[in-house]
C-alpha cells in the first residue's frame, strides 16, 4: 500500500485553508489536518473536511461528448476539439463570449482571458463575480484605488469592534468567525446587522436587524449620531481623506435621524445609537461584509458606504481595521485579478488605455492583433442581451460556472442560453448547465492539478496534484491551449507546466510581478500587491495612503435608495437569499459529498413566527413560494429567528432553485444582480 498526504488549498469559499489530501495507491481518499497554515492553523470547517468527497463520485466526466440529435456521444479529444476549431472560426469576434471561473486557479483563468482575447478576439469576457462582489471591485475602487480586502484576516483578532453586516460569517467563512471570537475573547465588541439572527449574530453582542436592502440607510444613520457627537477621526479625514462635506451634506439630513432610520430599518434607535458609538470609540473597528451587501441595485452605494464610515471613523490601513470583503468562492479574487472581466486585463489595467492594450498586443505576440480596447458584456448583460437581441452572441464558451442554477430569473437564463447557436461547456460534472451544451469537455478537479488561487485576503496559495484526472479528463489551460493550437495559435500558448503559464502572467501583472512558484511554495504564501522578487507582499492596504492619484481615499454622499422590487398587496413579504453551511453555491460538488448531503439534503423557505400564523402554515409543511419570476414548492421552516415580513431561502438547490424566483434587476455600476431583495408571496398547497 502506498500512503502519502499532498498538502493544497480548499476548494470551496474564499478564506483559503489549507489541509492534506490522504493519497491511497494514487488515489484521493480523505482530508488531514496541516498545521502551519497560518489561516486556519489546522482547523476547517465541515466542506473542507469532506473536500476529497467529491473528487472521485463516480458520475465524473471523463470524456468529450459531442450533442448529436439532442443526446450526448462519447468523442476523441481529436474531434471534439476539431469542432469546436471549425465552429469558433466561423463566428465574428463580438458573436462570442467566454466565462472563467471563480472555482478553477489563476493560471486556468489567465489562459481563458488571453485565449478571449488573442485567439477569439472578443472583448466578451467575464465570470461569476458578476454575481457576488462586482459591487466591491467597482465601489472600493472608485474610493481607495483599489477593490480588495483591505486587510488581512489574522488581524481582525486584533480589533476592538467588529461590525459584521450582510454576511453569515461563522457559517459561510467559518475560519474567519473563529478570528471573530478570537478578538471577542480578547474584550472586542461585536455588532451584527442581518435580517436573519444567524449563527453568527447568536454570538454577538448587538443584534441589529433590520430589513433586508436598508443598508445605506442604516449606515448613514450611525454616521450622523457619529457626526452630533463629534465621535469622527478629525486628523484622519483632514490628513487622508476628500469629500468629508459632501458626505456630511447627505448624513446629516433629517431623514438619517435615529428616529427616521428606525422606522426604515426596523432597527430600535437605541441600538443604532450604540452601535454608532462602539463603533466609533473604539480605537480599531472593523467592517466585515459579503453578498449581503454587494447583491442589491444599490451595491456599488452599499460598498461605498462602508467606506465612508472606515474612513470617517478612520479605521483603515492599520491591524484590527478596514473594509474587508468576505469573497465567497476560492479564486474570485484571483479571477479577477486575471482580467476575467469585460473591462480589464490582469491587475486591473483598463481595456480602454491605450498603453495597456498595447502592452498585451506587444506581448503575446498575436500575428493577427488581440481585442479591440473596447469594454464587453457581463454575464448578467449577456442573458438580456440573448434574449432580447438574438443572433448578436451565437456562440459561449463556459468554463466552471453554472448558470443554470446561479443566475437571477432561471427561467429567462434558459430561454437565453436556448438561443445560443453554439454552447462549450468545460466542467467536472455534467451539471445543469451543460446539459444545454453542443460540446462537454471534461476537466480536472483542484485536486488533479498544480497551480495557484487567491483568497479573500490577496493571499496567493497553491494546489497540489494528487492523483491523475479520471479517464481523459485534462486541466483546464492544457484544454484551452489545445484549443488554441487547433484554431493555428500554439505558438501563443507554449505552456508545458502551470508554473510556465504563471511566470507568464506574472510579467503582465504588477501586482503579482514578485511571485514565483519558489516564493509561494511556503505555509505563509504572499499578498499582493508583490511588485519586486525582494518585495514581502502587503498584508494590510492603505498603510500610508490610498491608491489613488493624490493618496486619498474618497468620500461620497450616498442617498438611500429602496430596493427595486418592494412588497404590495399582491407580494407582500420580502424574500432574500443566501448559503448553508453544509452546501455550496450550486452544490455542484457538496451535493455529491454523503456526508454534507445527508446534513441538508434540501432546501426550505424560513419564515417569522407571526408571518406564518397569519399564513396558517405550520412548521415543515410544503407551501408554494411565488415572485413575478416564477415559482417553486419548499418546506416551510418557521422560526422566531427571521425578521416579520423578510422570507429566506438557500439558493443551492435545484429542486427548490430560489434563484426561480430572483430578480433580474442590476445595479447599474456593477452589473451585478438584486439577489437579496425582491417581493414574495407564500401559499399553502390546498391539495396537500
Amino acid at each position: 500500500m502506498d500512503l502519502k498526504y499532498v498538502q493544497t488549498t480548499c476548494p470551496y469559499c474564499g478564506t483559503g485553508c489549507s489541509f492534506n489530501l490522504v493519497v491511497k495507491d494514487g488515489k484521493v481518499v480523505g482530508t488531514a489536518p496541516y498545521h502551519r497554515s497560518p489561516v486556519n492553523e489546522g482547523k476547517v470547517c465541515p466542506k473542507g473536511t469532506y473536500a476529497h468527497e467529491f473528487v472521485n463520485a463516480p458520475d465524473r466526466l471523463t470524456k468529450p461528448l459531442i450533442k448529436n440529435d439532442g443526446k450526448f456521444v462519447e468523442a476523441t479529444w481529436d474531434e471534439a476539439l476539431k469542432l469546436i476549431a471549425e465552429k469558433f472560426k466561423s463566428y465574428k469576434p463580438d458573436e462570442c463570449m467566454c466565462l472563467a471561473s471563480a472555482r478553477v486557479s489563476n493560471e486556468d483563468n489567465y489562459a481563458m482571458m488571453k485565449f478571449a482575447r488573442g485567439v477569439l478576439k472578443t472583448k466578451h469576457i467575464d465570470h461569476c463575480a458578476r454575481l457576488c462582489h462586482a459591487s466591491t471591485v467597482a465601489g472600493l475602487a472608485n474610493i481607495f484605488g483599489s477593490g480588495a480586502m483591505t486587510n488581512s484576516i489574522g488581524d481582525i483578532a486584533d480589533s476592538k469592534c467588529v461590525f459584521i453586516i450582510g454576511s453569515n460569517t461563522f457559517e459561510c467563512h467559518p475560519l474567519i468567525g473563529r478570528r471573530v471570537m478570537q478578538a471577542k475573547a480578547k474584550g472586542a465588541k461585536f455588532i451584527y446587522a442581518d435580517p436573519r439572527l444567524t449563527a453568527t449574530g447568536k454570538q454577538a453582542d448587538l443584534f441589529l436587524q433590520f430589513r433586508s436592502g436598508t443598508d445605506v440607510c442604516l449606515m448613514n444613520g450611525m454616521m450622523q449620531e457619529i457626526i452630533k457627537n463629534g465621535w469622527e477621526n478629525k486628523e484622519f479625514i483632514e490628513k487622508r481623506c476628500n469629500g468629508f462635506d459632501e458626505l456630511k451634506k447627505e448624513v446629516m439630513k433629517d431623514e438619517y435621524s435615529l428616529e427616521n432610520v428606525s422606522s426604515v430599518t426596523g432597527v430600535p434607535a437605541d441600538k443604532i445609537k450604540t452601535a454608532a458609538e462602539w463603533f466609533a470609540k473604539s480605537g480599531a473597528s472593523a467592517i466585515l461584509y459579503s453578498m449581503g451587501i454587494t447583491q442589491h441595485t444599490t451595491g456599488v452605494d452599499n460598498v461605498k458606504s462602508c467606506g465612508n464610515l472606515q474612513m470617517l471613523t478612520g479605521n483603515l490601513g492599520r491591524a484590527g481595521t478596514g473594509v474587508n470583503a468576505l469573497r465567497g468562492q476560492n479564486n474570485v479574487q484571483g479571477a479577477c485579478d486575471m482580467g476575467c472581466l469585460p473591462v480589464v486585463y490582469t491587475a486591473y489595467q483598463k481595456v480602454i488605455d491605450e498603453a495597456a492594450q498595447k502592452k498585451f498586443a506587444d506581448g503575446w505576440k498575436f500575428p493577427d492583433g488581440i481585442a479591440k480596447g473596447e469594454n464587453g458584456y457581463e454575464v448578467t448583460t449577456l442573458m438580456n442581451v440573448l434574449t432580447d437581441k438574438p443572433g448578436e452572441i451565437k456562440c459561449l464558451y463556459i468554463m466552471g460556472e453554472n448558470p443554470m442554477i446561479s443566475d437571477p430569473d432561471l427561467t429567462h437564463v434558459e430561454h437565453a442560453l436556448k438561443t445560443l447557436d453554439f454552447l462549450v461547456v468545460q466542467d467536472i460534472f455534467l451539471n445543469e448547465t451543460a446539459e444545454f451544451a453542443d460540446v462537454v469537455l471534461p476537466a480536472a478537479c483542484y485536486a488533479e492539478k498544480d497551480g495557484t488561487q487567491t483568497s479573500t485576503e490577496r493571499r496567493v496559495q497553491m494546489w497540489r496534484k494528487a492523483q491523475d484526472p479520471p479517464g481523459e479528463a485534462k486541466g483546464d489551460w492544457e484544454i484551452i491551449a489545445s484549443i488554441a493550437e487547433k484554431m493555428g495559435y500554439g505558438a501563443q500558448f507554449p505552456w508545458k507546466t502551470s508554473e510556465e503559464v504563471f511566470n507568464e502572467m506574472a510579467s503582465f501583472t504588477p501586482s503579482y510581478a514578485g511571485m514565483t512558484y519558489e516564493r509561494l511554495n511556503r505555509p505563509e504564501a504572499l499578498h499582493w500587491p508583490c511588485p519586486t522578487k525582494e518585495h514581502p507582499g502587503t498584508p494590510i492596504l492603505h498603510g500610508e495612503k490610498f491608491g489613488m492619484p493624490d493618496g486619498k481615499g474618497l468620500m461620497t454622499g450616498i442617498p438611500f435608495k429602496w430596493p427595486q422590487e418592494v412588497p404590495d398587496e399582491e407580494y407582500p413579504y420580502v424574500l432574500t437569499t443566501g448559503r448553508s453551511i453544509w452546501q455550496w453555491h450550486t452544490g455542484t460538488m457538496t451535493r455529491r459529498s454523503v456526508d454534507l448531503e445527508r446534513e441538508e439534503p434540501t432546501g426550505w423557505i424560513e419564515i417569522n413566527t407571526g408571518d406564518a400564523k397569519k399564513l396558517g402554515i405550520a412548521d415543515k409543511e410544503m407551501v408554494k413560494a411565488k415572485t413575478r419570476r416564477g415559482e417553486i414548492t419548499i418546506t416551510a421552516r418557521v422560526t422566531d429567528d427571521i425578521k416579520p415580513g423578510v422570507m429566506f431561502i438557500p439558493f443551492h438547490y435545484v429542486e427548490c432553485a430560489a434563484n426561480v424566483l430572483t430578480i433580474n434587476a442590476l445595479d447599474p455600476i456593477a452589473k451585478i444582480p438584486e439577489s437579496k431583495a425582491c417581493a414574495v408571496r407564500v401559499e399553502k398547497i390546498q391539495e396537500a
